[in-house]
């Protein structure tokens, strides 16, 4: 195996410009007097560094894992490294083909068949049509769409879509391949296939660029990991040493987010107070919180709440979103919202709540509002081994019942 790295990344950076508020033009006519009044005026904006200094080697057939909380920039080296996006500054080595799987459908053309789409994604890939065939029926067998082969893709199903384009990416013969957490798009089967792929991809000696919430997939596919904070790399080594220390950005980040002017969201409207009814509950007892908004009468049309329970790894466990249950409020007055999570009945651990007051628009996000423990025990009416509950995200509610077939 060579020597020289599969991604050699030296100061990466990516910067854009954010127009900054204030009161702008709405018409040709105000645009022209504005200029005719102060033709000297510069636009007014910011920078945001999305990337600033990343330097990164990735060997041959490593699995890469690339974790950080929302916004951290692990799209955006994705994107940058597979030339959908260009850098800001710094240089980038690629010492084989990027295959990659960013977005749904990324790559394909809704008016070609799915059997064009994939000699199409092979020949950008730089492939002979005699490279393409060889994989093709792979490609079709993986992906499951065989009836469907002949049928302009603008026809599929989401799942159909990413089934196509992952077994497309990933049986193509390119040397290095970027995953952005598309995978979530399909069911189950479809997810344990996936990740068996990628574990072959990259012991065939292959690259493979992992960027995921989930850290159950980082854990059981990757073979190490990097941590992106801000923009920023700020760990890179072992799998379980750098979940750790995501894991512990966790209780730095939510400390930040109590002043609400730190927080993203326009800030029409701020929760203030975010809140259980216990700091400990049971497994199977009502988990109960109080959400209290602020007022704004100069806020146009009611807003709604929705919150998510986070695991301890930062897994999304249920999202509660208001809207589903007819939950919508009146931003001209304060409101104490009240939020009973039932079901699933949580694992014993550690869990966090993040909140967001949204119209249209996200107005406020509060990562990290709260936290509480869940108990160690068991829901169930009988004593079992650790075993009979160890896999699952969520203790289940369930039974079993038989009856006795006649001979």
């Amino acid at each position: 195996m060579s020597t020289t790295p599969a991604v050699s990344i030296r100061g990466l950076g990516k910067t854009y410009r954010i127009g900054r508020g204030g009161e702008r033009p709405t018409t040709a006519v105000e645009a022209v007097l504005q200029r005719l009044r102060s033709p000297m005026a510069r636009s007014r904006f910011t920078e945001f560094d999305a990337l600033d200094g990343i330097d990164l080697d990735v060997p041959w057939g490593e699995a890469l894992g690339i974790v950080g909380r929302n916004g951290a920039g692990k799209s955006t080296l994705l994107k940058i490294l597979t030339r959908v996006t260009a850098p800001t500054r710094g240089r980038i080595e690629l010492a084989g083909r990027m295959g990659s799987l960013l977005e749904v459908g990324t790559g394909f053309s809704g008016e070609l068949t799915g059997r064009e789409n994939i000699y199409l994604n092979g020949a950008i890939l730089g492939m002979t049509r005699q490279e393409i065939r060889a994989s093709f029926d792979e490609i079709v067998d993986f992906s499951g769409i065989e009836k469907f082969l002949d049928t302009q893709v603008k026809r599929y199903s989401s799942g159909m879509y990413v089934r196509l384009a992952f077994a497309v990416a990933a049986h193509l013969r390119t040397e290095i391949l970027a995953i952005d957490e598309v995978l979530a798009v399909g069911d189950a089967e479809f997810q344990r296939k996936s990740l068996a792929k990628m574990r072959d991809v990259a012991r065939d000696g292959r690259t493979v660029l992992y960027v995921s919430h989930q850290v159950q997939t980082v854990t059981s596919l990757c073979t190490s990991a990097i941590f992106l904070d801000r923009g920023r790399l700020t760990y890179q080594g072992t799998v379980d040493d750098t979940l750790e220390v995501y894991r512990r950005s966790f209780e730095k980040y939510a400390v930040e987010q109590r002043e609400a002017d730190r927080r993203p969201g326009t800030g029409a409207l701020r929760a203030v107070v975010v809140a259980p009814d216990a700091d400990v509950f049971d497994p199977a007892e009502t988990k109960r919180l109080t959400v209290r908004v602020g007022s704004n009468a100069d806020v146009v049309g009611h807003y709604f709440v929705s919150a998510h329970v986070n695991d301890v790894n930062g897994t999304v466990i249920a999202q509660c979103d208001s809207r589903a249950v007819g939950g919508w409020f009146d931003p001209a007055k304060e409101q104490e919202i009240r939020l009973s999570l039932r079901a699933p009945w949580l694992k014993p651990g550690r869990y966090s709540v993040d909140v967001f007051v949204c119209q249209m628009g996200v107005l406020d996000a509060w990562e990290g509002a709260a936290t509480f423990e869940v108990l160690p025990g068991s829901p169930y009416p009988e004593m079992t081994l650790d075993e009979a509950t160890a896999q699952g995200v969520v203790l289940a509610d369930f039974d079993y019942e038989s009856s006795v077939g006649e001979s």
